[in-house]
């Protein structure tokens, strides 16, 4: 395994906003907590141990039991387990919608950088306890979003409706779907491991929610990951608080908008919102379906329907049946804070945006807001690819510019002729000038044309150095070709590998090596890309 690392600013492909965070640009501070350094956890110990109650924790431990009697644990998840039981037990949490097989390749990525953060964590804080939890995003409606992966050049798609919550979508119709597939991944041994996998969840579960446990599981439950499923009735009533604070008062709304405008105000103009809060931060779960709550004259409805509450009724329901009421993506990072004892949260460069939205209200809430901690990013390729690469004079590095841009950078390296006219534009510049100086001294009344013909000249020569170019790619077809192939290798459709593709694919050619390769590569206390050469 040969490793390298690039900046994620010098990579070009990640907001401004992340890369002022991993440098931790003044502006953004009041909109965080403490930065993600193992020096900061110390005091994110001392504030959640004051804030999180023995109730909470022993409601937690018994539903996570609940939960894991459907499968037979490793003996380090039956162990994180009964560590959770503790008080000086801590999770560290990474959450991710219910892909099919897991969707892109960095579901992968945010629970091995969770993780390896646990286990850091244990060394520098020796008398606590570390856990790693993922948060199935079971109560999420966006099917579409999940219902497909990418293998290879192929996109493996799940058709069916569904308007309700996706954990709770039957699997009877995805096994044709996994017939498909398994028909195309062949009969290695490798192969078979995948079959396996497949057989022991998605052929082996009620719904996705189940799927999805059990193949997270089989992927990391020897390495003591805990999987949350947070549509419990015993967990929501926990949150019961803040989902009537919530219905009654809108707090949410007022304090998500105001941390939006100090974001522009303090730190960008130009800062858009990842997520744009309702007055109600809520949605009523029903049998195959999810209805948005909302307020009008003192009732509550749900909306698409022609259901009408009062506020006394509602919140009846609310006190009884907690699990009807799902937060959306503005109060679901609340609900985590409140039932699990977290010190911090891993994610994706669009979720740790959104929670820069929230510290207002967390702190209007008084609950402790977790450390934010960027996931680990990697690019990865074999030594045959690598190979081609060097053989085009080229580095890794290299293909994080626009496939356009490094084509034509790489034709201009290339050619036997100089294709950039810039002198050209330079002098044509230059005789204008003069051309200016001599109206300026006769008829001024003909600078609107000088300066018209200066224009339509430049962009004469800009499109005779675009058509120049153009003419030499064809001469160089061979090497754009390879340099095609090879970008579309490390960056399928001109995006970063790790959202475009299935695990499955790379697991395919380097088998069991393949998660003891990542654990040992990714460092989630390393802010840089990941260049991973197998």
């Amino acid at each position: 395994m040969n490793k390298q690392h690039i900046p994620f600013r010098d990579t070009g492909r990640f907001s401004s906003l992340i890369c002022d965070y991993l440098s931790e640009n003044n502006t953004l501070k009041p909109f965080y907590g403490l930065f993600p350094t193992l020096n900061n956890f110390k005091t994110q110990i001392t504030d959640k141990t004051k804030s999180y109650s023995a109730t909470h924790r022993n409601v937690l431990v018994q539903s996570l039991r609940e939960q894991y009697e459907i499968i037979t644990p490793s003996s380090l998840v039956l162990e994180n387990l009964d560590l959770l039981a503790q008080k000086n037990t801590f999770t560290i949490t990474t959450g991710h919608q219910l892909s099919l097989m897991t969707g892109p390749l960095y579901f992968l990525y945010k629970i091995i950088s969770t993780i390896n953060l646990c286990e850091q964590l244990k060394v520098k804080y020796p008398s606590s306890n570390f856990v790693p939890v993922y948060w199935m995003a079971s109560e999420d409606h966006d099917f579409e979003e999940i219902s497909s992966f990418r293998f290879q050049d192929k996109r493996i798609n799940w058709h069916r409706d569904s308007a309700g919550a996706v954990g709770e979508i039957p699997l009877d119709d995805l096994q044709e779907v996994l017939d498909v597939f398994e028909q195309y991944i062949g009969t290695s041994v490798n192969s078979n491991t995948i079959r396996k996998w497949i057989t022991e969840s998605y052929r082996a579960s009620h719904n996705l929610s189940e799927a999805t446990f059990r193949l997270v599981n089989e992927l990391f439950g020897d390495k003591g990951l805990i999987i949350l499923e947070p549509n419990i009735p015993a967990l929501k009533k926990l949150f019961i608080p803040i989902l009537k604070a919530e219905l009654t008062s809108q707090h949410s709304f007022k304090n998500v908008n105001s941390q939006v405008e100090n974001i522009q105000k303090t730190y960008s103009t130009s800062f858009i919102p990842q997520v744009n809060p309702r007055k109600i931060n809520l949605f009523y779960l029903a049998k195959n379906n999810r209805y948005r709550i909302e307020k009008e004259a003192g009732e509550f409805s749900l909306n698409g329907t022609e259901e009408r509450f009062s506020e006394a009724s509602f919140l009846k329901i609310l006190e009884i049946h907690p699990e009807y009421f799902s937060p959306n993506v503005i109060l679901r990072p609340v609900y985590q804070e409140v039932i699990l004892p977290n010190l911090c949260y891993i994610g994706g460069g669009g979720e740790i945006a959104y929670w820069f939205q929230l510290k207002k209200h967390f702190d209007f809430l008084k609950i402790p807001f977790p450390v934010l901690l960027l996931r680990n990013s990697a690019v990865i390729y074999s030594k045959k690819t690598a190979k081609k690469i060097k053989n085009l004079d080229l580095d890794v590095s290299d293909f994080f510019l626009k496939r356009s841009i490094i084509i034509n950078k790489k034709i201009r390296e290339v050619s036997d002729i100089d294709l950039d006219l810039s002198f050209l534009k330079t002098q044509l510049n230059k005789q204008f000038d003069y051309l200016n100086k001599l109206v300026a001294k006769t008829d001024k009344s003909f600078e609107g044309a000088v300066t018209a013909q200066n224009i339509k000249q430049l962009k004469g020569i800009s499109n005779l150095e675009k058509r120049l170019l153009k003419a030499q790619k064809k001469m160089l077809a061979d090497k754009v070709n390879r340099l095609v192939d090879l970008h579309e290798q490390l960056f399928p459709d001109d995006t970063l590998q790790e959202r475009t593709i299935n695990f499955v694919s790379l697991y395919l050619k380097i088998g069991d090596a393949f998660l003891p390769t990542l654990f040992e590569a990714l460092d989630p206390m390393n802010p840089n890309f990941v260049l991973l050469e197998y």
